[in-house]
C-alpha cells in the first residue's frame, strides 16, 4: 500500500490557512490541545470528550512516526483501529468536529491521495476513512481552506466493494467482549482464586486471650445495614426547542407512495452514520439513509423533491404509513388556519437550508442551542406538539421560534423573542410564505 507521512508543518500550515487567529504564522510547533478552543469556539467538549481528543492525538502521533520509519505492520494495525472507529461515525467524536480530525486530515489525506481504487474501497480497502477525508475537506463544519486544486480527489461512486453496514449493537457487544477479554489477559498468570479456610490463620491481638481449642467462637450480632442515601436527582434542564433533532437533509430522490395517493416515499441522506438504527445502505450513491413518507403529494410537485436540500427533524419515532416505515419528518411552512378549518389545504413551501450546507449539518435555532439533541422523542411527553406552535416565518422569509408562542419556554432569561433558524451557512428560509406556520 503507497503512504506517505504529513510532517507537522503541514498541519501547522493548514491550521493557519484555515485558522489564521489560532497559531502564530512563524510557529513551528504548537499544544493542539490549547489552539483547540480558538479552533472551534462555539463548540464545548465534555471531559470523556477532551480524553478522547487527547488520546486520538496520540494515536496519529503514534502513526506518523510508523509512516516515517515505514513500520508496516503498526501502519495496518493504527489504520484498522481508525477505519473501524469511523465505521459509526461522521467525526472521531461522533458528530462534533474536533482538532482530533484536522490533525488526522492532515496526515492521512496524502497517504490516501495514493492510494488505489482497490485500497480504497475494495474489499480490503478502508472505506471509511476514505469517505472521512472527504467530508472534513468539504464540510463547512470545518471550514477548511483548501483550494478545490488541492483537495484529495475522491470519485464517491468509485465503490469496489460494499461492506456490510455495521450493526450498532453487535459493535458494542463485541468492544464488551474484547475489553473483558483485555481484563483477562492482564492477570497475574499464577493468581488462584481463594479457597475459604484454607488461608493462614490470623495472628491473635496483642492483649486478646487465645480461642479455647474445640470451642466454636461466638457469632457476633450482625448490624443492620443502614440504606445508602439516594443522591439527588440532577436538575432538569429548562425547556428548549433544541431537544428536537433538526439537520440538514440531501433529498436523493422520491418517488409516489405505492399505497398512498397523498404521501410521497423519499431516500434522504442525513447524515448518519453507517449502522445507526432505522437506516440503511443506499446502492446506487452507497450513503446511509433514511426513507421518509411526506404528505406532500399535491402540494409541492414530484419533480421538485428530487436531489434537493431539506430540513428534516431527526428524532420523532418511527412510524409506519401505509406499509412503509418512515424515519424522519421533512420540515415545510403553509398559512395559519383558524380553528377547524383545514391545515393541509395548501399552499405548502418546503424549508430551505443554504445551498452549500453539507447533509448531516445540526440546525437550530439562534439563543436555543444550549443542549444536544434528545436522541429519540417520547411520544407520550408530546415534546414536537409542545415546540411546533412556535416554528413560523418572518416577513423576511426567514424561519424562526417565536418564544411567546410557547408557554413552555416563557420567562427565560437571555432568550430572544424571535430565534432564527441557522445552520452552516447562514438562514433557513421559504419562498413566498410570511408568518405561516412551519411544521
Amino acid at each position: 500500500m503507497a503512504i506517505n507521512s504529513a510532517p507537522e508543518s503541514s498541519l501547522l500550515s493548514l491550521i493557519y490557512r484555515s485558522y489564521p487567529t489560532a497559531v502564530s504564522p512563524d510557529a513551528t510547533e504548537t499544544d493542539l490541545l490549547t489552539v483547540s478552543p480558538k479552533i472551534f469556539p462555539q463548540t464545548t467538549f465534555s471531559a470523556p470528550e477532551e480524553a478522547d481528543i487527547k488520546q486520538w492525538l496520540g494515536t496519529i502521533s503514534g502513526l506518523q512516526a510508523a509512516l516515517t520509519k515505514d513500520e508496516k505492520p503498526v501502519i495496518t494495525t493504527i489504520l484498522g483501529q481508525l477505519n473501524g472507529h469511523l465505521a459509526t461515525r461522521t467525526t472521531i467524536l461522533g458528530s462534533k468536529p474536533s482538532v482530533a480530525d484536522i490533525a488526522a486530515y492532515a496526515l492521512l489525506a496524502p497517504v490516501v491521495e495514493k492510494w488505489s481504487p482497490e485500497e480504497r474501497t475494495g474489499e480490503q480497502g478502508y472505506h471509511h476513512i476514505v469517505r472521512y477525508i472527504d467530508f472534513v475537506q468539504n464540510s463547512r463544519l470545518f471550514a477548511l481552506r483548501i483550494p478545490e486544486e488541492e483537495k484529495i480527489a475522491i470519485d464517491v461512486n468509485d465503490v469496489r466493494f460494499v461492506p456490510k453496514p455495521v450493526d450498532a449493537k453487535e459493535e458494542k457487544e463485541r468492544k464488551k467482549k474484547e475489553k473483558a477479554a483485555a481484563q483477562n489477559a492482564g492477570a497475574p498468570a499464577e493468581s488462584k482464586p481463594l479457597v475459604v479456610g484454607k488461608g493462614k490463620p490470623e495472628a491473635p491481638k496483642e492483649g486478646a486471650a487465645p480461642a479455647a481449642e474445640g470451642k466454636p467462637k461466638e457469632k457476633k450480632e450482625k448490624k443492620e445495614k443502614q440504606p445508602k442515601a439516594k443522591p439527588a436527582p440532577a436538575p432538569a434542564a429548562p425547556p428548549s426547542p433544541c431537544a428536537i433533532d433538526l439537520r440538514v437533509g440531501h433529498i436523493l430522490r422520491a418517488i409516489n407512495h405505492p399505497n398512498a395517493d397523498s404521501l410521497y416515499v423519499s431516500t434522504i441522506d442525513c447524515g448518519d452514520a453507517p449502522g445507526t438504527d432505522n437506516t440503511s445502505l443506499d446502492e446506487a450513491t452507497g450513503k446511509t439513509v433514511r426513507t421518509v413518507c411526506s404528505g406532500l403529494n399535491g402540494l409541492i410537485p414530484l419533480e421538485e423533491m428530487q436531489g434537493r436540500k431539506i430540513v428534516a427533524v431527526c428524532n420523532l419515532k418511527p412510524v409506519t404509513m401505509r406499509g412503509i416505515k418512515s424515519a424522519a419528518m421533512v420540515l415545510a411552512a403553509s398559512p395559519r388556519v383558524a380553528e377547524g378549518e383545514d391545515s393541509h389545504a395548501g399552499p405548502v413551501e418546503l424549508v430551505s437550508p443554504p445551498a452549500d450546507a453539507p447533509a448531516g449539518s445540526r440546525v437550530y435555532f439562534e439563543g436555543w442551542n444550549d443542549a444536544e439533541p434528545e436522541k429519540v422523542l417520547n411520544p407520550k411527553k408530546k415534546v414536537w406538539e409542545t415546540y411546533q406552535p412556535g416554528f413560523t416565518t418572518t416577513d423576511d422569509l426567514e424561519v424562526a421560534f417565536e418564544a411567546s408562542a410557547v408557554p413552555a419556554v416563557q420567562g427565560q432569561e437571555g432568550k430572544p423573542a424571535l430565534g432564527k433558524l441557522v445552520t452552516q451557512g447562514g438562514v433557513c428560509t421559504v419562498k413566498s410564505l410570511k408568518g405561516a406556520t412551519v411544521r
